[in-house]
Protein backbone atom coordinates (compact mmCIF):
# COMPACT_ATOMS: atom_id res chain seq x y z
CA UNK A 1 0.00 0.00 0.00
CA UNK A 2 1.26 3.25 -1.16
CA UNK A 3 1.85 6.33 1.64
CA UNK A 4 -0.40 9.22 0.61
CA UNK A 5 1.43 12.39 0.69
CA UNK A 6 -0.13 14.34 3.89
CA UNK A 7 0.75 18.04 5.02
CA UNK A 8 0.51 18.67 8.57
CA UNK A 9 -1.26 21.75 9.76
CA UNK A 10 1.36 22.91 12.64
CA UNK A 11 0.10 24.79 16.20
CA UNK A 12 3.73 24.04 17.13
CA UNK A 13 1.93 22.51 20.54
CA UNK A 14 1.11 19.00 22.03
CA UNK A 15 -1.80 17.96 19.79
CA UNK A 16 -0.33 18.61 16.34
CA UNK A 17 3.13 17.58 17.51
CA UNK A 18 1.42 13.99 18.77
CA UNK A 19 -0.52 14.05 15.57
CA UNK A 20 2.61 13.92 14.11
CA UNK A 21 4.05 11.09 16.33
CA UNK A 22 0.56 9.23 15.42
CA UNK A 23 1.00 9.79 11.73
CA UNK A 24 4.13 8.72 11.75
CA UNK A 25 3.23 5.22 12.75
CA UNK A 26 0.36 4.99 10.28
CA UNK A 27 1.50 3.16 7.26
CA UNK A 28 -1.13 4.84 5.18
CA UNK A 29 0.49 8.90 5.67
CA UNK A 30 3.60 10.35 5.06
CA UNK A 31 3.90 13.33 5.89
CA UNK A 32 6.11 15.83 3.51
CA UNK A 33 6.02 19.33 5.37
CA UNK A 34 4.66 20.90 9.10
CA UNK A 35 2.02 23.94 7.55
CA UNK A 36 2.01 27.14 10.04
CA UNK A 37 -0.19 30.58 10.10
CA UNK A 38 2.15 33.11 12.04
CA UNK A 39 0.72 36.82 12.67
CA UNK A 40 3.21 38.98 10.29
CA UNK A 41 3.23 41.82 13.10
CA UNK A 42 4.42 39.72 16.11
CA UNK A 43 6.24 37.11 13.84
CA UNK A 44 4.59 34.14 16.00
CA UNK A 45 2.28 31.42 15.89
CA UNK A 46 -1.26 32.82 16.47
CA UNK A 47 -2.41 32.20 19.51
CA UNK A 48 0.26 30.01 20.64
CA UNK A 49 2.45 33.12 20.29
CA UNK A 50 5.21 30.75 19.84
CA UNK A 51 8.85 32.33 18.26
CA UNK A 52 9.26 31.76 14.11
CA UNK A 53 12.99 30.56 15.47
CA UNK A 54 11.33 27.92 17.31
CA UNK A 55 8.96 26.54 14.38
CA UNK A 56 12.23 25.76 12.68
CA UNK A 57 13.93 24.33 15.11
CA UNK A 58 10.56 22.25 15.69
CA UNK A 59 10.45 21.38 12.15
CA UNK A 60 14.81 20.85 11.67
CA UNK A 61 13.95 18.71 14.64
CA UNK A 62 11.49 16.50 12.62
CA UNK A 63 13.29 16.42 9.78
CA UNK A 64 10.33 17.73 7.72
CA UNK A 65 10.30 21.02 5.58
CA UNK A 66 8.07 24.24 7.10
CA UNK A 67 5.63 26.32 5.15
CA UNK A 68 5.03 29.70 6.85
CA UNK A 69 2.26 31.38 5.98
CA UNK A 70 1.84 34.85 7.11
CA UNK A 71 -1.72 36.04 8.38
CA UNK A 72 -2.50 39.84 9.28
CA UNK A 73 -3.36 40.33 13.00
CA UNK A 74 -6.12 40.49 13.84
CA UNK A 75 -7.35 38.11 11.02
CA UNK A 76 -10.88 38.39 9.53
CA UNK A 77 -12.05 35.01 8.39
CA UNK A 78 -11.91 35.65 4.48
CA UNK A 79 -8.58 36.90 5.23
CA UNK A 80 -7.51 33.14 6.96
CA UNK A 81 -9.36 32.04 4.09
CA UNK A 82 -7.40 33.73 1.71
CA UNK A 83 -4.06 32.14 2.83
CA UNK A 84 -5.56 28.70 3.06
CA UNK A 85 -6.32 28.48 -0.68
CA UNK A 86 -2.80 29.85 -1.46
CA UNK A 87 -1.16 27.15 0.78
CA UNK A 88 -3.55 24.32 -1.48
CA UNK A 89 -2.52 25.63 -4.24
CA UNK A 90 0.92 25.57 -3.34
CA UNK A 91 -0.15 21.81 -2.16
CA UNK A 92 -1.60 20.88 -5.72
CA UNK A 93 1.68 21.61 -7.40
CA UNK A 94 3.49 19.49 -5.13
CA UNK A 95 1.44 16.32 -5.31
CA UNK A 96 -0.18 16.40 -1.81
CA UNK A 97 -3.40 14.20 -1.02
CA UNK A 98 -4.24 14.79 2.60
CA UNK A 99 -4.13 17.64 5.08
CA UNK A 100 -4.14 16.04 8.40
CA UNK A 101 -4.72 18.50 11.93
CA UNK A 102 -4.85 17.78 15.46
CA UNK A 103 -8.03 18.53 16.57
CA UNK A 104 -9.84 16.58 19.04
CA UNK A 105 -13.54 17.48 19.48
CA UNK A 106 -14.55 20.36 18.68
CA UNK A 107 -17.18 20.12 15.95
CA UNK A 108 -17.79 23.21 14.54
CA UNK A 109 -13.46 23.45 13.91
CA UNK A 110 -13.62 20.53 12.09
CA UNK A 111 -16.64 21.16 10.03
CA UNK A 112 -14.60 24.88 9.24
CA UNK A 113 -11.34 23.03 8.07
CA UNK A 114 -13.78 20.38 5.74
CA UNK A 115 -15.47 23.04 4.35
CA UNK A 116 -12.53 24.65 3.46
CA UNK A 117 -11.31 21.49 1.69
CA UNK A 118 -14.69 21.01 0.19
CA UNK A 119 -14.52 20.72 -3.98
CA UNK A 120 -11.21 19.83 -3.29
CA UNK A 121 -8.95 17.24 -4.20
CA UNK A 122 -7.78 17.24 -0.33
CA UNK A 123 -8.70 14.37 2.07
CA UNK A 124 -8.90 15.70 5.31
CA UNK A 125 -7.56 13.90 8.45
CA UNK A 126 -7.81 13.94 12.27
CA UNK A 127 -6.13 11.36 13.99
CA UNK A 128 -6.52 12.49 17.84
CA UNK A 129 -10.16 13.09 16.72
CA UNK A 130 -12.34 11.59 19.52
CA UNK A 131 -10.26 10.83 22.06
CA UNK A 132 -11.00 11.03 25.75
CA UNK A 133 -8.64 13.73 26.82
CA UNK A 134 -7.31 13.11 29.83
CA UNK A 135 -6.37 9.51 28.53
CA UNK A 136 -4.65 11.72 25.93
CA UNK A 137 -2.81 13.44 28.16
CA UNK A 138 -1.62 11.07 29.89
CA UNK A 139 -0.43 8.98 26.38
CA UNK A 140 1.21 11.72 25.56
CA UNK A 141 2.68 12.83 28.79
CA UNK A 142 4.30 9.29 29.34
CA UNK A 143 5.38 8.84 25.95
CA UNK A 144 8.41 11.00 26.65
CA UNK A 145 6.49 14.76 25.25
CA UNK A 146 7.82 17.51 26.78
CA UNK A 147 5.81 20.52 26.28
CA UNK A 148 5.24 24.15 28.31
CA UNK A 149 2.20 26.51 28.35
CA UNK A 150 2.10 29.21 26.46
CA UNK A 151 -0.84 30.67 26.31
CA UNK A 152 -3.85 30.65 28.81
CA UNK A 153 -7.12 32.20 29.56
CA UNK A 154 -7.60 34.03 32.48
CA UNK A 155 -10.88 33.56 32.91
CA UNK A 156 -10.71 29.69 33.83
CA UNK A 157 -7.07 29.47 34.67
CA UNK A 158 -4.58 31.76 37.45
CA UNK A 159 -2.26 33.65 35.31
CA UNK A 160 0.49 31.60 37.34
CA UNK A 161 -0.06 28.64 35.01
CA UNK A 162 1.11 30.57 31.58
CA UNK A 163 4.95 29.22 31.62
CA UNK A 164 4.45 26.31 33.10
CA UNK A 165 5.60 22.44 31.75
CA UNK A 166 2.71 20.42 30.77
CA UNK A 167 3.17 17.20 33.17
CA UNK A 168 1.45 15.69 35.38
CA UNK A 169 1.59 18.24 38.19
CA UNK A 170 -0.42 20.44 36.00
CA UNK A 171 -2.97 17.89 35.11
CA UNK A 172 -3.71 17.31 38.69
CA UNK A 173 -3.60 21.51 39.42
CA UNK A 174 -5.88 22.19 36.72
CA UNK A 175 -9.34 23.63 37.98
CA UNK A 176 -12.93 21.17 37.62
CA UNK A 177 -14.25 21.89 34.13
CA UNK A 178 -10.83 22.63 32.15
CA UNK A 179 -10.17 20.17 29.65
CA UNK A 180 -6.84 18.54 30.02
CA UNK A 181 -5.75 19.14 26.64
CA UNK A 182 -7.35 22.54 26.53
CA UNK A 183 -9.08 21.60 23.76
CA UNK A 184 -12.33 24.82 24.63
CA UNK A 185 -8.96 27.20 24.29
CA UNK A 186 -8.22 27.04 28.02
CA UNK A 187 -4.56 26.74 27.24
CA UNK A 188 -2.19 26.46 24.52
CA UNK A 189 1.84 24.81 24.25
CA UNK A 190 4.86 24.42 23.12
CA UNK A 191 6.43 21.22 22.17
CA UNK A 192 9.91 21.02 22.75
CA UNK A 193 10.96 17.49 23.13
CA UNK A 194 9.26 13.94 22.37
CA UNK A 195 8.77 10.80 19.88
CA UNK A 196 8.42 13.11 16.90
CA UNK A 197 11.65 14.39 16.98
CA UNK A 198 15.27 13.32 16.53
CA UNK A 199 16.18 15.25 19.86
CA UNK A 200 15.28 17.80 22.09
CA UNK A 201 14.97 21.29 21.44
CA UNK A 202 17.16 23.39 24.22
CA UNK A 203 14.30 25.98 25.53
CA UNK A 204 13.67 27.89 29.26
CA UNK A 205 10.73 30.08 30.16
CA UNK A 206 10.79 33.58 29.75
CA UNK A 207 9.02 36.45 30.85
CA UNK A 208 5.15 36.58 31.70
CA UNK A 209 2.72 39.28 29.71
CA UNK A 210 -0.85 39.81 29.69
CA UNK A 211 -2.43 40.85 25.55
CA UNK A 212 -5.85 41.00 24.71
CA UNK A 213 -7.43 39.39 27.37
CA UNK A 214 -4.96 36.31 27.57
CA UNK A 215 -1.94 35.83 29.48
CA UNK A 216 1.39 34.59 27.50
CA UNK A 217 4.40 32.76 28.69
CA UNK A 218 7.20 33.39 26.80
CA UNK A 219 9.18 30.53 25.84
CA UNK A 220 13.07 31.19 24.51
CA UNK A 221 15.77 29.30 23.07
CA UNK A 222 18.58 28.68 24.85
CA UNK A 223 21.99 27.24 23.41
CA UNK A 224 22.69 24.23 25.98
Amino acid sequence: MRAKTTWLWWSSGKDSAWSLHVLQNDPRYDVTRLVTTVTDEFQRVAMHAVRVELLRRQAAAAGLDLLISEIPYPCPNERYAQAVHKILAEARRDGVECMAFGDLFLEDIRAYREGLLERTEFEPVFPLWGRDTRQLADEMIAGGLVAYVTCIDPKVLPAEFAGRRYDARFLEDLPAGVDPCGENGEFHTFVCEGPMFAGPIPVQPGEREERDGFVFGDVVATTD
